[in-house]
């Protein structure tokens, strides 16, 4: 039986200071708003953000944005540490 390797889904976001890539390592949507999980390594310690898609419903491309209120951030990290399982997201 031939097994799949899961391969990691990367993603280029363009800054101010150039273009990085990071790993998604999950998403979801909460209360109509879309969360993306990155990370700078696919899996093990790695430096992670929560983003929220900050772009008009109608728009073909994504508007990503740090997540910054406390709130939120508590809440969403803690959607995808039940999601993931043994994950801990520190903030």
């Amino acid at each position: 039986m031939e097994q799949k390797k899961e391969q990691e889904q990367k993603i280029t976001f363009e800054t101010d200071d150039g273009a990085v890539e990071m790993y998604v390592i999950d998403e979801t949507r909460i209360n109509g708003c879309n969360y993306i999980l990155v990370a700078d390594a696919p899996k093990g310690d790695a430096e992670c953000l929560i983003l929220k898609d900050t772009a008009p419903d109608d728009s073909k491309e994504s508007v990503y944005e740090e997540v910054t209120d406390d709130d939120e951030l508590d809440a969403v990290a803690s959607m995808f540490e039940d999601a993931l399982g043994d994950v801990e997201i520190i903030g």
